[in-house]
């Protein structure tokens, strides 16, 4: 190399040896690294940490005889003010050539061997890509651990909290959700997580232990809520039953007014259910069941009653609605009447015939809908020119 060749590479590689060593001291500082060297693995993630742990050895070994080199070339040229040919030649062969020695590396004794051990000799280039190269896998090891733990702790965290929430609202409530089981669980999965985190099977463990908590906890939550509001919602619950039995009342009206008018099916008769209801609403007050189980009926007794009035509700107006229905029927028959006579149809047989039909149909009582309604569909497309 010339002077101004070595000038530029030796300035380069203290450039290249500050960066390697920030990264190390930002590797050794990272939380994650912190966490592992304290923790005691197991499983796959014993394995990948031991692995990584290796290649960071041999990382620093080649990091040692790396910057010896270094060291080497940075005395020789500050010896002298202006380098020589002889001090040249050394500090290209340290530069560039196969200066870095690394010696084999120690081993348990029982992978040793009485023979020599072979030495390696690695260019400055070589040694960096090596150094990289453990870097990588390392890094590659910390990053799937972290990746596991920062995205599992905090919902770990999250079901312990749940699980304290559970408990005061037990306390409260003075009843008890029987979580003694997944209470264990969830100290069994913190332990697995952190011991094992790339083992794969925290993740499903944690999502059914999350769920069961929040699903706990929602309804100890709902049981409070009950128990502090019963009286109250009961007698809404009396209200609401007053409402079923309003619009069972209108459901019946309507059919008894409908019925001598359409023709009905005998499914069609409303049928009551304020009494069941009324008796579920007995049951419940005599129950001895748990708060949460209470909750449950009562929501479900609640929704039950909205339910059965708008039922009961939407029966009336359908029922109604028949009456509607043939007083439309009566209405299109007239208008078909009307064309047959502004065609000259009026006292054409056929037509005649197929009207009479349906005007019987339409004004017998009770009245055939779905009969009426054909023959009402015949007559129009006689009128218009279509087959009767």
């Amino acid at each position: 190399m010339s002077r101004e060749g070595v000038e530029h590479a030796l300035r380069a590689r203290a450039d290249e040896r500050d960066r390697i060593s920030g990264d190390l001291l930002d590797l050794e500082s990272h939380t994650t690294y912190q966490l592992l060297r304290g923790t005691s693995l197991r499983g796959e993630t014993e394995r990948r940490w031991a692995a990584a742990q290796s290649s960071l050895a041999t990382l620093w070994r080649l990091n040692d005889a790396y910057r010896a080199v270094l060291r080497d070339a940075e005395n020789i040229r500050a010896a002298r003010a202006r380098p020589g040919a002889e001090q040249l030649t050394e500090l290209t062969e340290l530069l560039a050539g196969a200066s870095v020695l690394l010696p084999a590396p120690a081993k348990p004794v029982e992978q040793r061997s009485l023979l020599p051990q072979a030495e390696e000799r690695l260019t400055l280039d070589q040694t960096v890509a090596r150094m990289d190269a453990a870097f990588q896998e390392v890094t590659a090891a910390l990053n799937d651990i972290d990746a596991v733990w920062t995205a599992e702790l905090p919902r770990l965290d999250a079901a312990e909290a749940d699980l304290r929430e559970i408990r005061a609202l037990e306390r409260e409530l003075g009843e008890s959700a029987g979580l003694a089981t997944q209470e264990a669980e969830l100290r069994r999965t913190r332990a697995h997580l952190l011991e094992d985190p790339l083992d794969g099977t925290v993740e499903p463990e944690l999502d059914r232990l999350a769920g069961l908590l929040a699903a706990s906890r929602a309804e100890l939550g709902l049981a409070i809520v009950v128990k502090r509001e019963f009286a109250a919602r009961r007698e809404d619950l009396l209200a609401a039953l007053d409402r079923v039995r309003a619009a069972e009342s209108e459901a019946r009206l309507a059919h008894g007014a409908v019925v001598v008018k359409i023709t009905l099916p005998p499914q069609a008769q409303p049928r009551s259910r304020v009494e069941a209801l009324a008796g579920e609403l007995a049951a419940l007050d005599a129950s001895a069941d748990t708060w949460v189980l209470r909750a449950k009926r009562l929501a479900a007794l609640e929704d039950d009653a909205r339910r059965t009035a708008d039922e009961a509700r939407v029966t009336a107006k359908a029922l109604y609605g028949l009456v509607g229905r043939r007083d439309e029927l009566r209405g299109r028959l007239g208008a078909c009447q009307a064309m047959a006579v502004r065609k000259g149809l009026a006292e054409d047989p056929a037509a005649t015939g197929l009207f009479e039909r349906a005007r019987v149909l339409l004004w017998s009582a009770p009245c055939d809908l779905t009969k009426a309604a054909a023959a009402v569909e015949t007559y129009q497309r006689a009128i218009h020119g279509g087959t009767p």
